[in-house]
């Protein structure tokens, strides 16, 4: 007879053998046969018993349906698992397609998969017809698109609408609900909405179109006091004035803001569905930062532009979208910070607007010396506010309980590590008041006290901050330590001094190029098969090259001197002079000209849009 401990592992391991046969059985179920003849490709329909089969002419880039009978017995078969979109290079056109997925989990039992690799399918069948410059410039467009498909965050669903709040979806009419997932689908947040751009124009054929969003998505399902729940965090990055670091900064003149992304936490409990939503999004006016080889570049605010037109279409379209806004910034209020802070406690106060509602909060001067107790002040004086927004509820009728009324928007430079710690400090305290309303908490129980759920709950927002960190500065986030364990590290500081060097390194010497990647990717450049003169073939200043190799020079002999030292001290000293003074120098005269030496995007010039 076993023993009831071998009789849980048993169980456990057939319920996790079960789990993996089922996902596999999904995952066989859910592929679209892709089949490729010299002539045409062919999509079959992903549906269970359909017949429908995309037809794309390879020569014409035509798109019609068919039916399985006319695909070619020789056409070569491979399985994927929906297509991206198509987008023009210097070759022509490319199908790019979805070759590889992970899923996630189930939101109200609809799948949610993860995009993890793809396929760029060229309609070409040779590359004859370019000179070695367009093969050159078609690979670089090439690379530029699959940097994009190689960064983490790409997810879809073939049945649920992700880039809407529950919200909103459950604010929709009927006719609404009968679209297809492409026409009802949030424009900010579909990041293939240029690639699709063909297959919107004919409805015939949305079905086969794939939105995907991009940001971060954790399923848990989680247990306190024996009730199970589904937890839920989801954010989804905008696609409107995306970029990197710092050449993307403030807004444009539609009001769109950099790296802003929409953070939803859902809870769903015995058929009742809660939600509580807030954004990020950078200092909405025109701004700039651009890189220029020092650690931290002065932010220059534009005095040419009026801020207040494309600050008053930013608060009017989020306001439509969320209601109420709370603005929290929590960029320092000293040094080369300050007039950030200033300029948009003055904008707020010039518009006048009882819907909009400022507060500063200088995060690193209060949480200094690791006194991270301090981040209660803030939310003290949110709590009040927090409490009027209230949050989403939907009981197990459908019936709509509560509405959020406004949402938080949090800020600092980058909307990325301090934003994250609060942001989470704040969806806690709104999950602790829907677990109690649900019943899952007991009157007087905390969130903190329920140690198994917190773990999840803080590494799922320390995730989320490595996600959205990673796809707007290029490393993970900082100040995880703190979000994972509720303290500041030693550990935590020196990864965070890793992670600041190598955002340096990227945001000086590679950033330009995942610029343009994204740039080509969205559809702000489009490539000119017959343009002549490439944007990427820009000749270097002849100090770009001379003056690194003087000062390594310079400074190579400055160390030999030091080391093979001559006949008297003097001339020893003489010689380590003269070479230290010409390699500082020439380091100064290549601070000084930083903005010739980083790597700056080529496709668009990014001073048009600030």
């Amino acid at each position: 007879m076993l023993s009831p401990a071998l009789g849980r592992t048993g169980a456990n391991l057939v319920g996790a053998i079960w789990s993996s046969f089922t996902v596999l059985l999904e995952v066989l179920i859910c592929q679209c046969p892709r089949h490729i003849t010299p002539e045409k490709f062919y999509v079959e329909a992903c549906d269970d018993g359909a017949d429908d089969v995309l037809a794309i002419d390879r020569v014409s880039t035509e798109v019609t349906l068919t039916v399985k009978k006319d695909v070619p017995p020789s056409a070569v078969t491979r399985p994927i698992f929906g297509i991206l979109g198509t987008i023009r290079l210097v070759a022509g056109t490319y199908l790019i397609v979805i070759t590889k997925k992970k899923k996630v989990g189930e939101i109200f039992s609809h799948a949610i998969w993860k995009a993890t690799d793809f396929d760029i399918l060229s309609y070409k069948k040779t590359m004859l017809h370019l000179t070695d410059i367009q093969l050159q410039d078609n690979k670089v467009f090439l690379s530029m698109i699959s940097h994009v498909l190689s960064v983490d965050g790409f997810y879809f669903s073939t049945t649920y609408d992700l880039t809407h709040t529950l919200q909103r979806l459950a604010n929709t009419s009927p006719e609404f609900q009968e679209m297809s997932l492409l026409e009802r689908a949030d424009p900010r947040f579909v990041w293939n909405g240029h690639l699709l751009r063909e297959f919107a124009a004919q409805p015939e054929i949305h079905r086969f179109a794939t939105p995907v969003m991009h940001g971060f998505i954790s399923m848990h399902s989680c247990s306190i006091n024996g009730k199970c729940f589904d937890w839920l965090l989801v954010s989804r990055r905008s696609c409107f004035r995306a970029g990197v670091r710092y050449y993307v900064r403030g807004i444009d003149s539609e009001g769109h803001a950099a790296n802003f992304v929409e953070t939803e936490q859902i809870v769903h409990y015995k058929g009742s569905k809660a939600s509580f939503v807030q954004t990020r999004g950078s200092i909405p006016f025109f701004w700039s930062q651009r890189p220029n080889l020092k650690y931290k570049p002065k932010p220059q605010i534009s005095k040419s532009v009026n801020h207040m037109d494309g600050f008053q279409r930013h608060f009017d379209s989020q306001i439509i979208s969320y209601g109420k806004q709370m603005i929290v910034n929590l960029v320092n209020q000293k040094g080369s910070e300050l007039p950030l802070e200033q300029t948009f406690a003055k904008m707020v106060n010039s518009m006048a607007n009882g819907m909009v509602r400022y507060i500063a909060f200088d995060f690193h001067k209060e949480c200094s010396r690791m006194r991270w107790d301090r981040l209660q002040i803030l939310l003290d004086q949110l709590a009040e506010q927090q409490d009027e927004f209230s949050y989403f509820l939907v009981d197990s009728d459908g019936k709509i309980v509560t509405q959020q009324e406004g949402t938080f928007r949090s800020n600092c430079m980058d909307c990325l590590d301090r934003t994250n710690v609060i942001q989470s400090l704040l969806a806690r305290r709104s999950l602790q008041a829907q677990l109690q309303r649900l019943g899952v908490l007991h009157v007087g129980q905390r969130i903190e006290e329920q140690a198994d759920f917190e773990k999840i709950y803080k590494n799922a927002w320390a995730d989320n901050a490595n996600a959205c960190a990673k796809q707007y500065a290029g490393t993970g986030a900082l100040k995880t330590d703190y979000t994972r364990t509720g303290k500041r590290t030693q550990w935590g500081l020196i990864m965070d001094g890793w992670n600041s060097l190598i955002r340096y390194y990227k945001n000086n010497f590679s950033d330009g190029f995942r610029q343009d990647a994204i740039d080509l990717f969205l559809g702000n450049y489009s490539v000119d098969e017959v343009e002549s003169a490439s944007p990427l073939h820009v000749k270097k200043d002849w100090k770009f090259l001379a003056l690194p190799i003087i000062m390594v020079v310079a400074f190579s002999m400055c160390i030999i001197c030091l080391l093979m030292a001559g006949d008297t001290w003097t001339e020893t000293l003489a010689y380590v002079l003269f070479w230290g003074t010409a390699s500082f120098g020439t380091f100064a005269i290549i601070l000084y000209n930083g903005k010739d030496f980083v790597d700056a995007p080529k496709l668009v010039q990014k001073e048009k849009m600030d």
